[in-house]
């Protein structure tokens, strides 16, 4: 690609996902003004913030992150703005330039290897029916909203199906980067699969009965 604007955050976008946004500091707001006027399709990169806060810099951010795309602005007071933005392909960067005047990196869009291995469908199938069950359980610990289980909003096309499941799925920054970084579908459908069971493995704890 090339090089693009940068909004490093301390949460994970996947493709496919919406992040929605408040811009409130002033190289970031400079940020949005300048995809704004740039083209009909603004967008910037954003990456995890691994150490470090997402206010006043001095952070250490992540070389593998999502291209958000601005799908809807509103302009606020005091130059801010609210934004609601969607995950289009995954990047990897090549370089951190200077944050002149916001960050900016040098990236590349880096595709998943082997989108249409046989059998990928089902196993999409498979890992859905298991979100659910891992769900009604967050439901009735009172963690996620009882409509969280409606999964009809997954893609049918498998290699996004496998980033929405792991965008709509209880678990943190890491695990979720962890997704974002695997290689093929496949491979996150199987990571996903594995961190969906220590979900399971934690939510049923918490509701099983404690001593009398």
């Amino acid at each position: 690609m090339a090089v693009m604007p940068m909004f490093p955050l301390g949460t994970v976008l996947l493709p496919g996902a919406v992040l929605p946004l408040h811009v409130f500091e002033p190289r970031y707001r400079q940020l949005v003004a300048d995809c704004l006027t740039e083209g009909a399709e603004p967008e910037f990169g954003v990456t995890l913030i691994e150490r470090g806060w997402e206010v006043g810099g001095g952070d250490v951010r992540s070389n593998v992150g999502a291209v958000a795309r601005i799908v809807r602005v509103q302009p606020l007071d005091e130059g801010r703005f609210a934004l609601v933005t969607v995950g289009t392909k995954r990047i990897r960067v090549n370089a951190w330039l200077p944050d002149d005047p916001y960050p900016l990196a040098d990236v590349d869009e880096w595709p998943d290897e082997d989108p249409d291995v046989p059998g990928l469908a089902e196993r999409v199938a498979a890992v859905t029916g298991r979100l659910r069950q891992v769900l009604a359980l967050a439901v009735e610990l009172g963690d996620v909203p009882a409509d969280a289980v409606d999964l009809s909003s997954v893609d049918q096309d498998p290699l996004l199906a496998s980033y929405h499941l792991a965008a709509l799925s209880p678990l943190g920054p890491a695990d979720r980067y962890r997704l974002l970084c695997a290689p093929s579908p496949a491979a996150r459908l199987d990571l996903l699969t594995s961190a969906l069971d220590d979900v399971e493995a934690m939510l049923r704890f918490r509701l099983t009965p404690g001593p009398s």
